[in-house]
């Protein structure tokens, strides 16, 4: 079974199973969003439980 090539260039798995991943949207075109927007976009973000079923059918190695 082959891991989904671009699964694992975004997520990565925590010591407690926990999926991470970095916000969209900080490479350019950065001007027009406010402060708060990309103050926000910079902190990695948790997957949710919902998601967990996918993301282990993507990723089925790093769990």
């Amino acid at each position: 079974m082959k891991m989904h090539s671009g699964a694992k260039k975004r997520f990565k798995v925590t010591g407690k199973g926990k999926v991470k991943y970095k916000k969209p949207g900080q490479r350019h075109l950065l001007t027009g969003d406010s402060g708060n927007q990309n103050r926000k976009a910079r902190k990695s973000i948790i997957v949710a439980k919902a998601d967990m079923r996918t993301m282990k059918k993507i990723m089925p190695y790093s769990f």
